[in-house]
């Protein structure tokens, strides 16, 4: 799902960085006032949540792996815009720090991710609600629906961009220049994955997190839906949303995650579409790469365009595995801690710009202005 350096064309990039950006732009307007209020530890969690759930690696038949996105638990309890926001951060940090997915790739991974993957969700979630109380089962059904739907919307998408460059970018001998194989094995190869394993995943975390909200905290579900009737019962609806200690059970279950995040280490394999240029002359790596693509053999060697853009940037902590560290394990915590602090601070600085950039004294909304 995370596109690395050298898969996408100079002008696939920049016309994916394109795309994304007025998304980014609406998002930065429509979440500033969100952003000027105490509720910035809620956008921090989910986008922390995303991080670390996307660490999670699931083996997937063939040899491969692919993971959740946990995006649209952001997208449901905070609203489109700010999920794309912070999965756009999560996504930066990813690409910056670990290298999972390229620099210059970024903005399609956002596209498909935080922006497909976001509005996704929030479209299925909000069809499926309708108006149903906040504790209605119809709530949990609708969101899982759009967890799944939303990461093979993404992976689609991802799908569909690798498999086109070698159409339009191909050497004076029609060899392929970027992303080798065509759209009629990258669709397949990655969305049987999604369509099965992953997107199962993305499905139970959804659904389960809204089941679990419904309980634990039903006002964060309310935020997006203001006005609907209070559920029978006398659902507890007055909890806070906003400041640190707020969000303090959902830290806690961020930093559980955190620490059981070495089991997405037990996957072997990589996802498709993610090699490295060593992958391509190494007989091992290259029987999996043939294995998970309709058994049609890679290139001898890596494409000449993707050999030169996977050197453009070399992230300090490699495949979440910061060089000092012996133990794989720890190294993967560590990157989770030194991850989610790096998101903190980026949404905390986007908050303090905005606050800077406002003129007047501030105010304190009550819901982003989709709702």
């Amino acid at each position: 799902m995370h596109i690395p350096d050298g898969y996408l064309s100079p002008t696939t990039c920049a016309a994916l960085y394109a795309g994304a950006a007025p998304f980014w732009y609406v998002a930065l307007r429509k979440t500033r006032k969100l952003l000027l209020t105490r509720l910035v530890p809620m956008v921090s969690v989910f986008a922390a949540f995303s991080f670390v759930i996307m660490m999670f690696n699931i083996p997937i038949p063939g040899g491969t792996t692919a993971h959740p996105l946990g995006v649209a638990i952001a997208s449901i309890v905070l609203g489109p815009w700010a999920s794309i926001l912070g999965i756009s951060t999560a996504l930066f940090i990813q690409a910056f720090f670990f290298g999972d997915g390229g620099v210059t790739a970024l903005g399609a991974n956002c596209f498909n991710m935080a922006i497909v993957g976001s509005l996704v969700a929030w479209l299925v979630y909000r069809a499926g609600a309708g108006r149903s109380p906040i504790t209605s089962s119809r709530r949990v059904v609708a969101a899982a629906l759009g967890g799944y739907l939303a990461i093979n919307g993404a992976a689609l998408c991802a799908a569909l961009e690798l498999g086109l460059q070698p159409y339009f970018f191909k050497s004076a001998t029609g060899a392929p220049l970027y992303a080798p194989y065509p759209l009629g094995i990258a669709i397949p190869a990655i969305m049987i994955g999604h369509l099965t394993f992953a997107g199962l995943a993305e499905l139970v975390v959804t659904g389960g997190v809204v089941a679990y909200l419904q309980r634990a905290n039903p006002e964060l579900l309310r935020f997006t839906a203001p006005g609907l009737p209070l559920p029978p019962g006398g659902a507890r609806l007055t909890a806070p949303i906003s400041g640190w200690r707020a969000a303090r059970p959902l830290w806690t279950a961020v930093g559980l995650l955190m620490v059981l995040t070495p089991l997405g280490l037990l996957a072997a394999g990589k996802a498709w579409g993610e090699w490295s240029v060593r992958d391509f002359v190494d007989p091992a790596a290259r029987q999996q790469m043939a294995a998970a693509s309709k058994n049609v053999v890679p290139p001898a060697a890596a494409p000449s365009g993707l050999e030169r853009l996977s050197s453009l940037w070399t992230a300090p902590f490699p495949d979440y595995s910061p060089p000092f560290v012996r133990s794989a394990a720890f190294g993967y915590i560590l990157s989770a801690i030194f991850g989610i602090g790096a998101i903190i601070l980026l949404i905390i600085l986007a908050g303090w710009i905005a606050q800077k950039a406002r003129p007047g004294p501030a105010r304190a909304p009550a819901h982003t202005e989709e709702t």
